[in-house]
């Protein structure tokens, strides 16, 4: 089992922690449109690091948007298997031929 995983666990036991214990448990309470919302955020934040191109801070911004990112899935109830598997039938494709099969 991979850190995503087992992070994805954490915040599936998340969805019934009191939201005023719990970061996830608060984040999942405001709604998927919030989730998604402070993916957002932290992308954005991810992409100023990365223009920057301060590594160590790119790293850290990147470790939140992975997590925002399972947050948001778990809001809408898609597994990261789900995300997995999709990844799974477009590996060996190139980028191009999988724009064109959608």
């Amino acid at each position: 089992m991979s850190i995503l995983n087992d992070l994805e666990a954490v915040i599936a036991s998340r969805k019934t922690a009191d939201p005023d214990t719990s970061w996830t448990a608060k984040l999942l309470a405001k709604g998927p449109e919030k989730c998604a919302e402070k993916f957002g955020e932290e992308a954005v934040e991810a992409i100023i690091e990365a223009v920057k191109g301060d590594r160590e801070k790119l790293a850290a911004e990147a470790a939140d948007v992975l997590y925002h990112l399972l947050v948001m899935l778990a809001a809408r109830d898609v597994a990261l298997e789900d995300v997995l598997a999709e990844l799974t039938r477009r590996q060996g494709m190139s980028g191009i031929q999988e724009k064109a099969s959608r």
